[in-house]
């Protein structure tokens, strides 16, 4: 009786950029140490189906079911081209497989970052984000652009940065057709001094810009009376909220205000991408992007309050 094979797990890295970045690479051989990794760059939704093709055929639907598809890339736009590319190409196959979805890291990073201001919400008595009010500093970038879709989900009323009124309104309107409400309003925000009338009302505030850049400085966030939570995903000095360090994770800025560095947030997103790419490679077809991040993101959340409680 002919044995059957033993099939090694195999992620197929299909990149937009002109360099695949090592750090999903390494998460994913984290999770699977024993696996190989194949990696494209410069990925066009042209190139997409003859990859697609090459990876599902060889090894039959048993070996298919144990390689994996990651789409990666700082592009948003053209990473959904290839996701969908991939997706209609996979149809038109016999058999199909389980896509990875997280550009540059910005979904399971955005995913993060809403469920850490949800569990200090609920742990300290605000309650749930519905009806909350959320401004996301640098809305329109790749993580403040997945917040702020994760967030109106939520069924929070949402403000977005951009600095571009024109950009930060294409970004709105797409998430208010998503979600079939109006949740998310854009505001203009050229210079520092803008920032203020932007958090006005705002009891979240989630700083999503790039590592440098510091967008929210102590003296606005006391200028804000309705802050309870602010939140930063920038790590690199000047960090993105002054006064807010990495490490913080719930810590009390001032009273009633309650902060979560970058570091916080990234120790869950690190669970968050590995806990997708598991599930992945668990599952033989699927798409595992934002919207499964941030159910795996808030579920570990839930698990820590409810052993909290039980406390």
């Amino acid at each position: 009786m002919a044995q059957q094979p033993s099939y090694k797990t195999v992620f197929v890295f299909l990149d937009t950029d002109k360099y695949c970045s090592p750090f999903d690479m390494l998460v994913a051989i984290d999770a699977f140490p024993d696996s190989m990794i194949f990696k494209y760059e410069n990925v066009t939704a042209e190139d997409a189906p003859k990859i697609v093709f090459d990876l599902l055929f060889p090894r039959g639907p048993e070996g298919a079911k144990h390689t994996k598809v990651f789409i990666n890339g700082s592009n948003f736009e053209m990473v959904e081209k290839v996701v969908e590319a991939t997706q209609k190409a996979m149809k038109s196959a016999p058999w199909g497989n389980s896509i990875i979805v997280d550009p540059r890291g910005g979904y399971s990073t955005a995913a993060a970052a809403v469920a850490k201001t949800f569990g200090i919400a609920m742990e300290k008595g605000f309650g749930t984000l519905e009806g909350k009010n959320v401004t996301v500093l640098a809305g329109t970038g790749p993580v403040g652009l997945t917040a702020a879709r994760i967030y109106a989900a939520e069924k929070a009323n949402v403000t977005i940065t951009s600095r571009s009124l024109a950009k930060g309104q294409v970004v709105a309107d797409k998430i208010n057709q998503e979600c079939g409400a109006t949740r998310v309003k854009v505001v203009e925000v050229t210079k520092p001094e803008q920032t203020a009338a932007a958090i006005k009302g705002a009891e979240i505030i989630l700083s999503a810009g790039a590592g440098g850049i510091q967008l929210l400085s102590a003296a606005d966030l006391n200028k804000s009376p309705t802050c309870k939570i602010v939140a930063d995903i920038n790590a690199i000095k000047p960090l993105g909220v002054e006064g807010l360090a990495p490490n913080d994770d719930g810590k009390e800025l001032k009273p009633g205000v309650y902060g979560i560095g970058a570091l916080a947030i990234g120790k869950l997103k690190i669970k968050t991408e590995m806990e997708m790419i598991k599930r992945a490679t668990a599952e033989p077809q699927g798409l595992f992007d934002y919207a499964i991040a941030y159910t795996i993101a808030k579920d570990q959340i839930l698990k820590k309050l409810a052993k909290a409680a039980a406390k």
